[in-house]
């Protein structure tokens, strides 16, 4: 059945257009063309519509720490400490509705497709559920029930850390991320069948987690399928490395053949030189998340060296600190004039790719990302009347515009948010009902 959508302005990838019909066709673009006035029967979308925009890297279950960890000083190992805490409470049921909640906010916000870095796999203290992949299934579902499509990105986490010595044995809560080894891992993983608007990826979760002799293995799994690792986060994690190892992270992920132009590095913050240039000439991509990275203080990347030398870039809004992707898009360019001392480091062009064509890309859906014939009809009108974006150039809206100016969401032809509405109904009633058992007597 065809479907008619009335563009005010559409992103055809060279900027906004003015009066532009997209014809959709069994949830892919059929037809784009220009049309001065909307037809009778059309669905009007106010604003500039935008491809959809790909959240690269998700933990959902981080959605429950928001407003929750700011009573305390310390550090990024200190925040996992109570990160850890929410972790310990999460079984299949709690689990789902967290998700399905966190990825309706996305919807909100214009997300389309999630990239969930998943490693919360198996009952607290160990064992198995019936179905070893209970938890997965779980966020599956939640996309589903979202309305969005999900790149599951099954993570191999086997030890508890990483000193001069060697890897550390896991803790009482670590215990249920890992199978044991990665022959284990990559088994469960097997299990795991693509279905329609899901695409099953895998991931390292850090040389912290994963010793170097168990990395082929992750990587001969992956095979083409996206790959994604959290890479040089914290300066601890590159000491201990150097230390035990002789090598940078990225150094010892090259060695063990994981990078490549499957694979994404999230954060990629504590580089050397050596290690910007060898994830360039690799096609490595590399997923900031910046607002978990000041709120973590984790550090600025050098994303604008990364780019130029020749890692593709996405966005990710990790432990939702915001859930607000325009927001993430906004930060790249302002960190990088903190950075420089000089503006408009990177486009709003550049901006919005990393939102959407190659946050797409990073996550398996190479047909997702533009407005164009024979893609995913993923459409974001974003509203031009707001108080944040009235009297902006239509072209400048990426340096603008926010979440709460998100006036309807497409995700394969299917209208998931209409006037700032999800289909699912309150989405904040459903995050509080999801998170505040969490801190019962925590």
């Amino acid at each position: 059945m065809l479907t008619g959508f009335w563009c005010e302005h559409a992103d055809l990838g060279t900027g906004p257009v003015p009066g532009v019909r997209v014809v959709v066709d069994g949830g892919r673009i059929r037809t784009v063309e220009r049309a001065a006035t909307p037809p009778a029967t059309d669905h009007r979308l106010p604003g500039v519509v935008l491809p959809g925009f790909a959240n690269a890297h998700s933990h959902a279950f981080h959605r429950a720490l928001r407003g929750r960890t700011h009573d305390r000083a310390g550090t990024f190992w200190t925040w996992r400490e109570r990160m850890y805490r929410v972790a310990a409470r999460l079984d299949p049921d709690s689990h789902l509705a967290l998700a399905r909640a966190a990825y309706a906010e996305m919807a909100l916000a214009g997300v389309t497709c999630v990239g969930e870095f998943h490693y919360l796999h198996h009952p607290p203290g160990g064992g198995r559920y019936t179905d070893p992949n209970a938890m997965a299934e779980g966020l599956i579902q939640a996309a589903a029930d979202a309305g969005m499509r999900l790149t599951l990105l099954d993570a191999c986490y086997l030890t508890g850390g990483l000193d001069g010595a060697g890897h550390l044995p896991l803790d009482d809560v670590q215990v249920r991320f890992s199978d044991g080894d990665a022959e284990a891992w990559a088994a469960r993983t097997g299990l795991l069948p693509e279905r329609d608007g899901v695409r099953v990826g895998v991931a390292v979760h850090s040389v912290r987690a994963v010793p170097a002799a168990q990395l082929p293995t992750v990587a001969h799994a992956a095979g083409e399928r996206p790959l994604h690792v959290h890479l040089s986060e914290q300066p601890a994690e590159n000491a201990a490395c150097l230390a035990h190892y002789g090598t940078t992270p990225t150094g010892l992920l090259h060695e063990r053949g994981v990078l490549g132009p499957s694979t994404t590095a999230v954060h990629a913050i504590h580089l050397t030189p050596d290690d910007v240039a060898t994830l360039g000439s690799t096609g490595t991509g590399v997923c900031a998340c910046p607002s978990t990275e000041a709120d973590l203080a984790d550090g600025i990347a050098p994303l604008l060296r990364l780019r130029d030398a020749g890692s593709p870039l996405s966005l990710g809004s990790d432990q939702h600190v915001v859930t607000d992707l325009l927001a993430e898009a906004r930060l790249l360019e302002d960190h990088e004039r903190l950075r420089t001392g000089e503006r408009g480091r990177f486009s709003p062009a550049g901006l919005l790719a990393a939102l959407t064509v190659d946050g797409h890309r990073a996550l398996g859906w190479p047909d997702a990302g533009r407005i164009a014939p024979d893609q995913r009809a993923d459409l974001v009108a974003v509203r031009l009347d707001s108080p944040r974006t009235a009297g902006c150039a239509p072209d400048q809206l990426p340096m603008v515009a926010a979440a709460a100016d998100v006036h309807t969401v497409v995700v394969d032809g299917r209208v998931v948010v209409t006037e700032g509405r999800h289909v699912l109904g309150d989405v904040g009633r459903l995050l509080a009902a999801a998170i505040d058992p969490l801190w019962d007597d925590a």
